[in-house]
């Protein structure tokens, strides 16, 4: 495991890759692990790295300790509490978050303890999410003064809408049950069961070409701005460029054959 070094020459961002599969850890357990600007910046420059490594299929986002991520770091923020200093922060952090939708493997939270305010923004940003029983979730900016506005972007396009707006408004927690009945999480299991189950939601996403799901991912997130008729039109051409793709050959000959697919990647 390879650790992204603060000045400090403590690792804020450690870095695992098995088999296809990057894992990047939030390391500031004692702060719950909380952004940072420098942590935000670790995990930008790791994000830009990983998305344009052929090698890596899926990326799983993890905090270290006892919780996923609290949020932003309050104390830092207090501490530069100046109007162009949050407009920098903010834009830093969105463009975090857009980067995750905007890359081409499908990046999934995994998530134990709890995840408030950005950390739960983190979570409805990446593309999948699994959980441990024992997480809760919240936007808890509300309860210091503050509307979560922008993790209500994220949010807002994982759970209905007065869902969202309840939580936004109320910033009480909700826990993984609820979480994933929302549409917030994908899969919940016991805290001993959280690795095991990830591993099979990402060995799953590896069996299958990665054309296919790069192609599907950058596809899904831009219809979903468009009308319908635009959609369709889109997801038409898509389609039909994804069906030249030596991959759908492999793979139409392998399911008539009835044998395994022999994936190219290209």
């Amino acid at each position: 495991m390879s650790a992204v070094i603060q000045s400090t020459s403590e690792p804020i961002l450690l870095r695992q890759d098995v088999g296809g599969v990057t894992t990047l850890t939030l390391n500031r357990p004692n702060q719950f692990n909380s952004l940072s600007q420098a942590l935000l910046g670790e995990l930008q420059a790791e994000l830009d790295a990983v998305a344009k490594d052929a090698s890596v299929r899926v990326v799983v986002i993890a905090g270290a300790g006892r919780a996923f991520c609290s949020g932003h770091d309050l104390k830092e923020m207090r501490a530069h509490h100046d109007k162009a200093t949050m407009q920098a922060l903010f834009r830093q952090c969105g463009k975090v978050m857009t980067t995750i939708g905007e890359m081409p493997q499908p990046v999934i939270a995994r998530v134990h303890g709890i995840a408030t305010a950005a950390g739960c923004q983190l979570v409805a940003q990446c593309d999948l999410a699994v959980a441990a029983e024992e997480a809760r979730f919240a936007v808890s900016g509300i309860n210091v003064g503050l509307f979560c506005s922008t993790p209500a972007v994220a949010l807002s396009r994982n759970v209905g809408r007065k869902q969202a707006m309840e939580m936004l408004l109320t910033g009480d927690f909700i826990d993984a049950r609820e979480a994933q009945r929302r549409g917030l999480i994908n899969r919940v299991v016991a805290a001993a069961d959280l690795d095991s189950e990830l591993g099979k939601l990402c060995a799953a996403v590896l069996a299958k070409s990665s054309v296919a799901v790069s192609t599907g991912k950058q596809m899904f997130y831009r219809q979903l701005e468009m009308g319908v008729a635009g959609a369709y039109q889109f997801a038409a051409e898509v389609m039909a460029t994804n069906m030249m793709a030596e991959d759908v050959a492999e793979g139409i000959d392998a399911f008539m054959g009835k044998r395994p697919p022999q994936w190219k990647g290209c």
